[in-house]
């Protein structure tokens, strides 16, 4: 802490984003550094008149508006929110003077780092991984873009603990230091309204490993061609995981087992309760870092058959007129929503649609039309464009949540299921993912 405090002191610091974490820094500068000027950048209007303790603050500057990103470069050092897009815009005169949370905690705390990032799998498989550690008597604690800002948490820190951090790549994005354990379950195109192009989405994603030590551990996902190309010359020791069973794989499936380093780990027909191949991909990932650190792996099995779903990730909401509701609203790519569909097996009604955000649909289209599922029923804006090259009969156009779960109520099977799984993200519709999947059980709940 005293080297954070050192490091910060006298600076010309500008809080970009004021954010949960971008309020959270501040709370931070409040404590340790009261009296030193602080400047916070965000895209609302008149910030300080939805924040009254702003107006009383003497030593905050406030730039807010459609100009906030205007003369980054005559700061000493940015902390970057998650939620700011540099989308289009040339960062280069100031892009090593950004930092995030992450990277200051990673940066001058000693303490035992597992980073987890990847398109879809980030918060199950890192709250696994810290529901293993907490079981078997380690102190850990879960932080990062799971919901909690990590400077929230800093005078807990301890040096014989493990810090298991969920970490996106807006918070990678600009990352110059790595996890001791480093997780890459997968990626797909997503937020390509937030980087110029699917290519900076993986290597924002990729940080995650590049400034790593040799005695540390990157597990990433062999079966993903993308990861694949991007994964050379690594420094910390690279386990493959292939849930295919690809030659030369670390982590894999054989006979029935999942396999670590030609040992047997794992009963993959081990009962569950987080269903599919992508979560039992998820907990071959856990698996790995269970072995790394030596921990039990009986004990690990026992915790990893016990962990229930989190929410809105393929959670069951309940059983009503003999028709299952499950909420996979946080499915917001094409990958997300066909892996719940094969994990459940028994989809009769898919709901999708969401915020368009440049992926393209054709391959998912093409899905649907080979499925066995009844009924799609499609909410804007993705849900409407897909619609036009979906070629099944009980394709059913929408406006809004209410309507879609009517529908849905009217035309799903007996002892079938009915899912929601968006493709799409909630954004321009819904605050965030969460909203939506709550609206949806509220509906689902209502006789």
């Amino acid at each position: 802490m005293e080297n954070l405090i050192k490091y910060l002191k006298g600076k010309k610091i500008l809080i970009l984003g004021f954010g949960r974490e971008g309020q959270s820094t501040y709370k931070f500068f409040k404590q340790y550094l009261e009296k030193q000027p602080i400047y916070i950048a965000d895209q609302k209007e008149n910030l300080e008149e939805s924040f009254e303790y702003l107006k009383q603050d003497t030593f905050v500057h406030i730039i807010s508006g459609e100009n906030y990103l205007k003369d980054l470069e005559k700061y000493d050092l940015i902390i970057k929110g998650p939620g700011v897009s540099f989308a289009g815009i040339d960062t280069s005169k100031y892009s090593n003077k950004i930092k995030s949370q992450l990277e200051l905690v990673l940066e001058f705390f000693d303490i035992f780092t597992i980073g987890i990032t990847g398109t879809k799998g980030k918060s199950t498989t890192s709250t696994l991984i810290n529901t293993i550690l907490q079981e078997q008597n380690k102190k850990s604690i879960l932080l990062g873009n799971i919901g909690i800002p990590v400077f929230d948490y800093i005078t807990k820190f301890e040096k014989d603990m493990y810090l298991v951090l969920e970490m996106s790549s807006h918070q990678l994005e600009y990352m110059e230091v790595s996890p001791n354990i480093a997780i890459l379950l997968n990626v797909y195109p997503e937020h390509l309204d937030h980087y110029d192009s699917f290519e900076k989405y993986v290597e924002a994603k990729c940080n995650i490993f590049k400034n790593q030590k040799s005695t540390d551990y990157l597990l990433y996902n062999y079966d993903n061609q993308t990861l694949n190309e991007y994964v050379k010359n690594q420094t910390g020791k690279a386990i493959k995981v292939s849930f295919e069973s690809k030659e030369n794989s670390d982590i894999y499936i054989k006979e029935n087992k999942v396999w670590f380093e030609k040992k047997p780990i794992y009963d993959k027909n081990e009962k569950r309760q987080i269903l599919g191949d992508y979560n039992l991909n998820n907990i071959m990932f856990a698996l790995g870092v269970s072995e790394i650190l030596k921990l039990d792996i009986n004990k690990t099995t026992e915790t990893i058959k016990n962990f229930k779903p989190l929410k809105h990730r393929l959670e069951f909401i309940g059983k009503y007129n003999d028709i299952l509701y499950y909420d996979n609203s946080i499915g917001t790519v094409p990958a997300a929503t066909i892996e719940a569909v094969k994990a459940l097996g028994n989809v009769d009604t898919l709901i999708i649609g969401g915020m368009d955000r440049g992926i393209d649909y054709t391959e998912f289209s093409e899905y649907l039309n080979q499925s066995d599922i009844s009924n799609i029923i499609c909410m804007p804006k993705t849900g409407h464009d897909i619609a036009k090259k979906i070629k099944k009969e009980k394709t059913y156009i929408v406006e809004n949540m209410k309507e879609a779960v009517e529908i849905a109520k009217k035309v799903t099977k007996k002892h079938k299921s009915c899912l929601l799984s968006p493709t799409a993200a909630s954004y321009g519709f819904f605050k965030n993912f969460e909203e939506k999947g709550d609206l949806y059980r509220m509906y689902v709940e209502k006789n």
